[in-house]
């Protein structure tokens, strides 16, 4: 890969921290909860989305009308959930992330984190992983952006737009964006930005190819040598 990238955007779970599949089950618990029944396939696809959305469509492909009352119900339930977990099986990094964010940031190269979370889902998060944000030499990730912050999330492109006015970066084509899930692909696409499938997550990487990912790679480990141009599709 030759060209330059000034800015690396990641999603967070699956792809740049391990959450034991969490956010997956806690998703599936809430539209379950709600009467829909959660087929895998439908699952995969609205993985990524803002998770507001991502109930709103379950409950209808599981032939529950989604009202706004039940969304609300559901969001919370998977809140709730989400909680739960995590505070029996806490989080971490994935293995070789940490080094591998430290990495590109010594070559100067931004690093944000975009995610389907709210704020108040995510900050913690981060927060319990001791992660710091900003442009110093102690923070892990110069910038964060979670669905707090845009009109719309995934695939909709915003929240790498707005990775990039936090970060300074105004080119596009300087922007490398990755995630685990399909819809990671699609905002990269729509963003305009070299689009990365990565398969920490549970999605199969003929499902990120069908996407549009530019690369399918094994884990962010490896985005510092798709960088060097040593690495391969």
């Amino acid at each position: 890969m030759t060209r330059t990238i000034d800015l690396v955007a990641l999603d967070m779970a699956g792809t740049t921290i391990d959450d034991g599949g969490a956010v997956y089950e806690a998703l599936r618990g809430a539209v379950e909860d709600g009467g829909a029944a959660v087929a895998q396939a439908d699952l995969q696809v609205w993985m990524g989305t803002d998770k507001v959305e991502a109930i709103t469509n379950l409950l209808r492909l599981g032939g529950v009308e989604p009202t706004p009352e039940r969304v609300d119900a559901g969001f919370a339930r998977f809140r709730e959930r989400l909680q739960e977990a995590y505070a029996s099986t806490p989080p971490s990094a994935i293995d070789g992330v940490p080094a591998a964010l430290a990495g590109l940031r010594g070559r100067g190269i931004k690093v944000a984190l975009t995610t389907g979370f709210d704020d108040a889902v995510a900050l913690p998060l981060l927060a319990a992983l001791g992660w710091k944000i900003g442009d110093g030499a102690d923070a892990t990730v110069d910038a964060v952006v979670t669905t707090s912050d845009v009109a719309a999330g995934r695939p909709a492109p915003y929240m790498i737009h707005r990775a990039m006015e936090r970060t300074g970066v105004r080119d596009v084509r300087r922007v490398l964006a990755a995630g685990d899930t399909a819809v990671d692909v699609q905002a990269a696409n729509n963003a305009g930005a070299v689009s990365v499938g990565v398969l920490t997550g549970k999605a199969d990487p003929q499902m990120l190819a069908d996407a549009g990912a530019d690369h399918v790679l094994g884990g962010v480990v490896d985005i510092p040598t798709l960088l060097d141009g040593a690495a391969q599709d």
